[in-house]
């Protein structure tokens, strides 16, 4: 059996955190032992010891924004420093021999000391495009060159970005996520959130799903929709999503801005739930507006895994989850007029219902839950004990 040893940068349920959560959780456990530490306390801890997931918190720092400055650059160090030998400590304390480390963030630098000190693979596993600040990506891409034996990255666009920052292709390896196709199904009951939310239920229903951080773009998404409530009586919009710790003030901002516009009693703003499932449902169409590339939603194959529409901007891996004309469409990216007239043409006629049903295909064949573990079971067999 093979002790594999996850490190991640927090305890949320965002996209990152349910795919480790999946993967963990799909393992055979006959062949592999996964055991996660988490650099803080929170609900994916909570979930993964619901699946019998061996999980400990040892605080470690994490590659954030604060951290972009002298004094910032020693506090990161002594900590790190510091936490790598609190993780070595605790496997030691606990007999436990790791074979293989799996970094599941780029912004988790911890497995480069580990890798050294434990003299074992590293695999680096990519579902970020850092594309500012250039200094820092290309700092990053350097260790993830030197350090990986193998980049696992989420989508095409994430490699190929890597690639441009100096990683050698012959390092990385896409793999699509995967997600549980009965949880995440056209058979949800999403019916309560009708009378929780207020909603007739003759509602077209539009909402957006993430982060509410300086590019997932929430401000894009209203400026462009919020018009055609004043066009389409029965439209309702939505915008789901939490802030980082310290940035609360982006969801007070998001808040203010709903406050002044026409019609916002049709809009409606949760911060973040537990029932994504239901919530992705209870959506006829899913839009995503991210400013900056996303590398591969996972929102999105919730939305596609419950046969729904998905509207996105044309780069990063939306572009390869959203076949055009098909299960959505893809738009100019920051172009609001023209996301805006897309939106109300596949109201208007209705075509969102047939790129729901193409949403749900396309989610089966190409990112289903057992082709996503499969690859990694047999990435992780590679690295022999």
């Amino acid at each position: 059996m093979k002790n594999i040893l996850y490190l991640h940068a927090g305890a949320e349920m965002y996209g990152a955190d349910k795919i480790l959560l999946e993967l963990t959780r799909g393992l055979d456990k006959k062949k592999f032992n996964p055991i996660v530490i988490l650099p803080s306390d929170g609900i994916l801890r909570s979930e993964l010891e619901k699946n019998k997931i061996q999980v400990h918190v040892i605080p470690y720092p994490i590659l954030r924004r604060k951290y972009f400055n002298p004094k910032g650059i020693i506090e990161y160090g002594l900590s790190y420093k510091k936490s790598c030998n609190n993780i070595l400590k605790y496997l030691a304390a606990n007999n436990i021999d790791i074979d293989i480390i799996h970094a599941n963030t780029l912004a988790v630098l911890e497995g480069i000391q580990l890798k050294k000190k434990l003299k074992i693979p590293l695999i680096w596993h990519i579902h970020e495009i850092i594309t500012h600040p250039q200094l820092v990506n290309k700092f990053l891409c350097k260790c993830v060159n030197r350090y990986a034996n193998t980049v696992v990255v989420v989508s095409n666009a994430v490699k190929k970005h890597l690639v441009n920052s100096g990683v050698k292709s012959s390092k990385i390896k896409v793999i699509y996520n995967g997600i549980d196709s009965h949880k995440f199904s056209p058979n949800v009951n999403s019916d309560y959130l009708y009378k929780e939310w207020h909603i007739p239920k003759n509602a077209i229903k539009v909402g957006m799903i993430g982060r509410v951080n300086n590019w997932k773009g929430q401000g894009d998404f209203l400026d462009a929709l919020a018009p055609l409530l004043e066009k389409i009586d029965n439209l309702y919009l939505f915008l789901v999503g939490s802030a980082f710790e310290g940035q609360e003030w982006r969801i007070a901002k998001l808040k203010e801005k709903i406050a002044k516009l026409p019609h916002n009693d049709r809009i409606i703003f949760s911060e973040f739930r537990k029932d994504n499932y239901a919530v992705e449902h209870f959506f006829d169409i899913l839009v995503l507006p991210s400013t900056s590339p996303d590398p591969l939603p996972t929102v999105v194959l919730e939305a596609m895994g419950c046969g729904r529409a998905v509207i996105g901007y044309a780069h990063g891996g939306v572009t390869e989850m959203v076949k055009e004309g098909y299960n959505g469409e893809l738009v100019s990216p920051n172009n609001i007029s023209e996301l805006e007239k897309v939106v109300s043409n596949i109201i208007i006629n209705k075509k969102y219902l047939e790129y729901g049903k193409a949403s749900r295909e396309r989610l089966v064949t190409m990112f289903s839950f057992n082709k996503f573990i499969n690859e990694f079971i047999n990435l992780y067999q590679l690295y022999e004990v």
